[in-house]
């Protein structure tokens, strides 16, 4: 180790090189653990690494324990892995126990609850089958780059640090941190800009009464409470001066066992992802808001007077950070329009989801707004997600999945969800498995053959026409530097 300057240092070592990989996957949340399973799956020897103990990422982690929609009013959307877990935590019964299988099957913007414990195990069962190598508390810290291909990666974890070579990679670390560290293009959220979607440090309560007569008998009364306390409870206790910050909109409590339940409530608000001090800052913060939200159940809420917080997260819900310039970027005009690609990997119906970025009425009736009327696809429909958005622009071995897509700010506060990450991940792991097999590289895809490859595995994909080329537009120049100022 040598001084540069009085403000770094050079560090040169020789470290172990493994064996290589055909595909490395960092980032084992739901898009990492699906692209890694399902890539295992056809044939590839496969590393996944995470930086936590388990695998779900948000849902188990990050204790967001309730999938986005995966109906749309008429029909199951998801398909292939996704509906494959979905039907594994049924027989296992992983959900709510007042979940009903039309959540699955019908329901329109259904939030589904599940136990994050019984995911983590499900999740491990289904990677182990696969042949899966799983490495927990390993982080990337580097990349090596010959033009516009990754040829191996560096690891670190309590062995130290590793060099693995691989012939594909999926980044699935929701910041884009390996496409970053590899040189490709993204956008950034700025910090303090009015765009910075908020962050949530989401926590488990004990204790809750789900028998008392406020709740009913099913899932009906559960949710006639959820809008009581959005619309009645919360506004009085901010009225009463009970919390430190006026946050007036919560997405609230979900039940996952006979008296547990998860919150998702209150914001960080100006949370900077990319800056490990304001994470920290941020994590302080949010320990202590639940004890606020902790006390307003307690004192507002039927059937929580006796509710205890049982723990919060150990990570931060963050909802966007970075995202790659992909080959195509997915915007709130393909969104209204409801489009469907020839290339598309999957199609989804959740609305905007775009939380207030701050405490003033004038955002969040722009939230409501948004989340009620022109941003809510209804009934029936759907919008595509098309491969192009998982690509990094001119990448030949990288793709990305999950939150670090390319779409605007709208967009992707709709496809950012959990059950629309799996079925990314789906697809960049086929994808890999094809770009090995043929020799494609991922910005010149077969994406015909992508798409029967995905109907195979039980995608529902229902577009008529397919094409061999991906979807492709110019993203304006304006948006690369920082997020688009669209929210």
């Amino acid at each position: 180790m040598t001084t540069d300057s009085p403000d770094s240092f050079r560090l040169t070592r020789s470290i172990p090189r493994d064996a290589p990989y055909d595909l490395v996957v960092a980032g084992g949340g739901p898009a990492g653990t699906a692209a890694a399973i399902c890539a295992a799956r056809l044939g590839l020897k496969t590393l996944l690494v995470e930086a936590t103990g388990c695998l779900g990422g948000m849902g188990t982690s990050g204790l967001v324990a309730s999938f986005g929609p995966v109906a749309n009013g008429e029909r199951m959307l998801v398909g292939g892995f996704m509906k494959e877990l979905l039907e594994t935590m049924w027989e296992r019964k992983a959900f709510g126990p007042h979940v009903p299988m039309e959540f699955l099957h019908q329901h329109l913007n259904r939030w589904v609850p599940f136990q994050p414990e019984a995911l983590k195990r499900i999740l491990d069962d289904l990677a182990i089958a696969a042949g899966v190598e799983i490495r927990f508390f390993t982080r990337v810290i580097d990349a090596d780059v010959s033009g516009h291909r990754v040829l191996g990666v560096i690891v670190h974890n309590i062995e130290g640090y590793r060099y693995v070579a691989a012939r594909t990679f999926v980044d699935a670390t929701g910041d884009a941190t390996l496409a970053d560290l590899c040189g490709a293009p993204c956008k950034v959220v700025l910090r303090d800009s009015d765009t910075v979607a908020p962050s949530t440090l989401c926590s488990l309560f004990a204790g809750v009464d789900w028998n008392d007569p406020a709740y009913g008998s099913d899932w009906r009364g559960i949710d006639a409470v959820k809008n009581r306390v959005k619309n009645e409870l919360l506004p009085q206790a901010i009225r009463e001066g009970h919390f430190s910050q006026d946050d007036r909109f919560m997405p609230g409590m979900n039940k996952v066992a006979q008296t547990f339940a998860t919150l998702n409530g209150g914001h960080v608000f100006n949370l900077n992802p990319l800056s490990s001090r304001s994470l920290s800052d941020g994590m302080i913060f949010g320990r202590r808001l639940a004890l606020e939200y902790e006390s307003f159940y307690r004192k507002y809420v039927p059937g929580c007077e006796h509710a205890e917080l049982v723990t919060t997260a150990p990570v931060m819900g963050v909802r966007d950070s970075r995202r790659i310039v992909g080959e195509f970027e997915l915007t709130i005009e393909d969104f209204r329009a409801r489009r469907q690609f020839a290339d598309q990997i999957a199609v989804y119906n959740r609305p905007t989801d775009v939380h207030p970025t701050n405490t003033s009425v004038e955002e969040y009736q722009r939230f409501l707004k948004d989340f009620d009327g022109k941003d809510n696809l209804g009934a029936g429909n759907c919008v595509g997600i098309p491969y192009s958005i998982l690509v990094p622009r001119e990448w030949e071995n990288l793709w990305v999945a999950g939150r670090c897509h390319s779409s605007d700010t709208k967009v992707h506060g709709s496809i950012r969800a959990q059950s629309a990450a799996y079925m990314m991940g789906q697809a960049v792991g086929t994808a890999a498995a094809q770009s090995v097999a043929t020799g494609q590289p991922a910005c010149d895809l077969n994406t015909a053959v992508l798409v029967e490859s995905l109907r195979t595995a039980g995608a529902y994909l229902p577009q008529a026409v397919l094409s061999s080329s991906m979807t492709r537009r110019e993203v304006p120049a304006a948006n690369v530097p920082g997020m688009s100022r669209d929210h």
